[in-house]
């Protein structure tokens, strides 16, 4: 299985920091959030990656040259005008997954959830994709019917909806920016440019089955704020 990990976005949350260097490398107990989530993926066999740079990406280049690419083999997908973001980041690189589903996560997430068992859970369900999520508060959440397929989106603060499918809701949970995918999701995206996974799956999720994986149990921290460093160098001591 081959991964990409999207390391591309600006880091503003991430200010000062993010001033003068790329957000993927931040420090975690004097390893970077990049390094981590290479080894973190080479620890379940994955050791096949591409990760998108635009913000100090040289930066980023230099980082995993200077270390072999901490053991795996890695390439880099220039975004030089702006942030395709995660969906348009994704496109650019289609014809780097030609062997299967993949794994598809933010730079800025750090978790020790069995990875194996997402696999697996998604291979038994065998739908066009599955989400990690959890329970935890958040501001934003995926909505999934009562066999956890999802079926919209809200935003807690604004009150915003979306709605793919027009179904009971049995369950609302943050998304932990980690996400199997099947190859196939490529012939049914009809955006171009940059745009949104969740505005793709939440089109394709009208026609298709877009699946949870539910790892409340497991660490996790979304890196994104010089406050959450903290608490995750707590977590992953």
């Amino acid at each position: 299985m081959k991964a990409m990990i999207l390391a591309a976005g600006l880091g503003t949350r991430l200010k000062p920091f993010t001033n003068k260097h790329p957000k993927a490398l931040a420090l975690v107990n004097g390893k970077t959030i990049l390094q981590r989530n290479i080894e973190y993926l080479a620890s379940f066999g994955i050791k096949e990656i591409i990760v998108n740079v635009h913000h100090f990406a040289e930066q980023i280049k230099d980082e995993i040259k200077n270390n072999n690419g901490f053991g795996s083999d890695i390439i880099i997908s220039y975004e030089e005008k702006e942030v395709l973001e995660t969906g348009g980041g994704l496109k650019k690189v289609s014809w780097f997954f030609d062997s299967g589903d993949f794994v598809l996560m933010n730079v800025d997430v750090l978790t020790d959830m069995d990875l194996n068992a997402m696999i697996l859970h998604h291979q038994t369900q065998n739908p066009l994709a599955t989400l990690a999520v959890t329970n935890r508060k958040s501001s934003r959440y995926f909505l999934f019917n009562e066999i956890d397929n999802l079926c919209g989106w809200k935003n807690e603060n604004t009150g915003e909806q979306k709605i793919s499918k027009p179904e009971k809701v049995k369950s609302q949970k943050a998304f932990s920016g980690i996400h199997i995918i099947s190859p196939q999701i490529f012939s049914l995206i009809k955006m171009e440019g940059k745009f949104s996974m969740v505005d793709v799956y939440l089109d394709i999720a009208k026609n298709h089955t877009i699946t949870a994986f539910d790892h409340s149990n497991s660490k996790f921290i979304d890196v994104g704020k010089p406050e959450s460093i903290l608490k995750a160098e707590e977590l992953f001591s």
